[in-house]
């Protein structure tokens, strides 16, 4: 297939956070508040000047500063961007906007403020106490956490206006976005798409690590790329897989698998499409901060909700999406020592096969993982056993 024209470009914003659009925003005295889990409200954090950017700590394979600080043990992801930032590497954030789900990661988050990584007075972090269960009552508590941990504050210190006009433009720009990204993705379903997994994941880190407004016409340009584009004569993988799992944000991560045979049809893990690019459809009868965070709190499928339906829950959307996206098996991936991710990848071993005839690969992985070989050797051997399946299949089907 023809390249994409602003590829290049994706992946060059993609080398630092403090990429070209960021700085764009910066200079135009716009607030960059940083964000890394999918709980954190994303289109919050687009409301009147300010712009929210996902924390991501690109190439960094070494991180000895903050294994100093937190332990060997550590979930790589949070070692990396604490290391990025004693590297100066988010000088240019006003606010770090966490959750305390997570211990290794809410750890990190409080050293930003103990260690004065950011050199700016006003820079603050706050975090989010997040409730497990989807009543009605825990969304009213979602709301009161984040008007007295991210509304008030900002108001407060940096004068961010979140009425309720400002809240819908938002919202309605977050589903522009959504809607590209939701188009892009139905393409993936055909026999052979005009997009790889690799192009679309790096197209969906720019959605969270620029600012919505400026990247929003490469991605609108893009979209009318992608609808007349050609795919080859000949189809350029060997299976399709579905991907699950924790966080990736190393696009080299589904570059290797495809590398391997296995087209990426469907990204179902944190900071991938499924869930998070899905529109946040408001009504007149109630006000948007309501509706926002009762859809945040009603569409998270984040581990950390272990009652058996909520597990239940995600097994059956990843079995709907191999199916609707027609992959031959699905790879979960989880980072090393990322304890929700643990049980539910060892879960998702025992019962997809059993339960639901999906054939799996399992894997646990540092951070940047797109030159592992070792990743490498267990995928080709994957995509393997996925042929011999299908050969299984259909030779009974001869018979």
């Amino acid at each position: 297939m023809r390249d994409l024209k602003h590829l290049i470009y994706f992946e060059n914003l993609l080398q630092q956070a403090n990429n070209d659009l960021v700085q764009d925003a910066c200079k135009d005295g716009r607030l960059a508040l940083a964000w890394n889990c999918s709980y954190i409200p994303e289109v919050l954090l687009d409301t009147d000047k300010c712009f929210g950017v996902r924390l991501r700590a690109p190439n960094c394979t070494n991180p000895d500063m903050a294994t100093y600080y937190m332990t060997n043990r550590s979930c790589p992801y949070s070692k990396s961007i604490l290391e990025r930032a004693f590297e100066g590497g988010y000088n240019f954030i006003s606010a770090l906007i966490g959750q305390e789900c997570c211990t290794t990661m809410n750890r990190m988050e409080q050293y930003f403020e103990y260690c004065e990584l950011i050199p700016n007075e006003k820079f603050f972090c706050t975090y989010l106490d997040m409730p497990l269960r989807k009543t009605e009552w825990h969304a009213g508590y979602y709301r009161r956490q984040i008007e007295q941990k991210i509304i008030q504050p900002l108001e407060k210190v940096y004068g961010v206006d979140f009425s309720e006009d400002n809240l819908r433009r938002a919202v309605e720009q977050f589903n522009e976005v959504c809607r590209i990204m939701t188009e892009i993705n139905a393409m993936r379903e055909a026999e052979n798409p005009v997009i790889t997994g690799y192009e679309f994941h790096v197209i969906q880190l720019c959605t969270q690590t620029c600012p919505k407004d400026l990247i929003l016409p490469y991605l609108r340009e893009t979209l009318a790329e992608i609808r007349t584009r050609e795919a080859d004569a000949q189809k350029n993988y060997r299976v399709r897989v579905a991907v699950v799992g924790s966080e990736i944000d190393d696009p080299d991560l589904i570059r290797l698998i495809e590398s391997c045979g296995a087209l990426v049809v469907a990204d179902r893990y944190c900071y991938g499409s499924f869930p998070g690019r899905q529109e946040i459809v408001l009504t007149d009868g109630e006000d948007a901060l309501t509706q926002v965070c009762r859809w945040y709190l009603q569409h998270t499928e984040c581990p950390r909700q272990s009652a058996l339906h909520r597990v239940q829950y995600r097994n059956d959307h990843v079995a709907q999406l191999v199916h609707d996206f027609k992959a031959d098996g699905a790879i979960y991936e989880q980072m090393k020592f990322c304890t929700y991710w643990s049980y539910e990848r060892v879960i998702a071993n025992q019962i997809m096969p059993r339960d639901y005839g999906i054939h799996i690969l399992s894997i646990d992985r540092p951070y940047i993982a797109g030159q592992s070989g070792q990743l490498r050797t267990r995928v080709q051997a994957f995509v393997e056993s996925l042929e011999m399946k299908q050969l299984r299949s259909a030779q009974k089907e001869d018979n």
